[in-house]
């Protein structure tokens, strides 16, 4: 009996020992069935996006997607996901996807982190960044993000992540960014991971031996500069060149932004105008939240040079691009009760009441969280109480009769008792730069 007992104890205690073990390699086994779901799903990821047809990288995607699933950190489908989104052109989502990373974001949420971060924040932008508009002749929400600043937040993220995480994320969401027209981001982020890129091949290049540097796995060049610049690995050349490409094609449309801008300031409107048919009538196209951003500068300088009609056609161009465009809006609606269209300025007013009340009900601005907006959330209430009683005087004008004198003198830009040559040379000038067959190629994107 002793025996007995003793040996049941015995094999009680062996069970109650193994068992803990059997429960590890039941996780264990569990584990590794995961990881080759995720590793085939990758796999077959890779040879769908090699195609480099529309249907195949969706397809890829979805499978990327049921990897993030199992493996939500998984560094190389993060990657793959991002590349497959920016060769499907949805920017948007490569944005909300990475959006941790960008740049005037992350100064947005240090600057209402707290009073002081906040007051020191603005003294060291107001000492960096050079002021375009005056508060007094424009609106003063328009400002200059500081390049410098957007630097160096990049760059204090580098340093404590550039370990853990992949240096991808810089040069798609830098791309992304531009054609969203985020460009200031864009080009910190781009450079920032060409910067990056270059220094992990350095370093990757100092391991290697002599023999693997042949002439076979770079392009021969003519241009001694690509014989003594370090080389790059054969599938970054076509990636390296397209981004220096993007890059100074963002630095020449800033520099061109920046000079009408500064012109606009200094109240010579004909040069600011100059500036910015550079911009909108150049050859390359610009991203379509650049260029809206560009027809509303421009219908400022047209407002306040006394040219409505042309004030008026960019503000159409704007909304065109940004249908939720505040400024564009009001602006339309002072243009337009400027030459007493009453019923269409009521129109705009009771459109831009809606995009208002929308605000305030969802107690958010329209749009993601980096896009940009030209009005703060704590503005709408007393632009709401405002706008209301500019909608209740202009319907008692309409209602007394008040809608069948617009001056269309000075739509047009002449004065009234101008001779009738004048008048159709006036009207020819017009429709010959509004005639419908300009005005549907005005959409262009890089």
């Amino acid at each position: 009996m002793v025996d007995s007992s003793s040996t049941a104890r015995n094999t009680a205690t062996m069970n109650a020992s193994t068992s803990p073990c059997l429960s590890m390699n039941e996780k264990k086994h569990w584990w590794l069935s995961n990881r080759k779901i995720v590793d085939k799903y990758i796999k077959d990821a890779r040879s769908l996006i090699a195609s480099q047809e529309q249907s195949e990288i969706a397809a890829a995607l979805k499978l990327l997607d049921a990897a993030l699933a199992l493996s939500p950190r998984l560094e190389v489908a993060l990657e793959l996901k991002a590349r497959s989104l920016l060769c499907l052109r949805r920017f948007k989502d490569v944005a909300d996807m990475l959006q941790d990373y960008i740049p005037s974001l992350k100064i947005a949420n240090d600057d209402s982190g707290s009073v002081s971060s906040s007051d020191s924040s603005s003294q060291q932008l107001s000492r960096e960044r050079v002021k375009l508009l005056p508060s007094g002749n424009s609106d003063p929400s328009f400002k200059c993000f500081s390049v410098s600043d957007l630097k160096k937040k990049v760059m204090a993220g580098l340093c404590k992540n550039c370990d853990k995480e992949g240096q991808w994320r810089y040069l798609i969401l830098g791309q992304a960014c531009c054609h969203l027209g985020l460009m200031e981001d864009a080009m910190v982020l781009l450079q920032t991971g060409k910067r990056l890129t270059t220094a992990a091949f350095r370093r990757q290049s100092i391991s290697w031996s002599e023999d693997s540097f042949s002439l076979s796995n770079f392009p021969i060049s003519s241009d001694i500069s690509t014989l003594i610049a370090p080389p790059t690995p054969p599938r970054n050349v076509a990636e390296s060149e397209s981004v220096t490409q993007l890059l100074a094609h963002i630095k020449l449309l800033l520099r061109r932004r920046t000079a009408a801008l500064a012109a606009l300031d200094a109240g010579l409107y004909s040069e600011a105008i100059r500036h910015f048919n550079k911009i909108l009538e150049g050859r390359r196209g610009a991203p379509q939240g650049f260029l809206a951003e560009c027809y509303m500068h421009r219908a400022y300088a047209y407002k306040a040079s006394g040219r409505i009609a042309e004030s008026i056609a960019d503000c159409n161009k704007t909304l065109a691009l940004e249908p939720a465009c505040i400024q564009a809006l009001d602006t339309r609606a002072s243009l337009l009760e400027t030459i007493r269209c009453l019923p269409d300025c009521l129109h705009d007013l009771e459109h831009l009441k809606l995009l208002y009340n929308s605000i305030l009900r969802d107690r958010k601005l329209p749009g993601p969280a980096w896009k940009r907006h030209k009005v703060r959330y704590r503005e709408i209430p007393g632009k709401l109480c405002a706008l209301t009683t500019k909608i209740q005087e202009l319907k008692k004008r309409v209602a007394s009769g008040e809608t069948r004198n617009v001056d269309y003198y000075a739509l047009i830009g002449l004065r009234r008792g101008c001779s009738r040559s004048e008048l159709e040379r006036a009207h020819l000038l017009l429709s010959l730069r509004h005639k419908p067959d300009k005005s549907i190629n005005f959409r262009r994107e890089v």
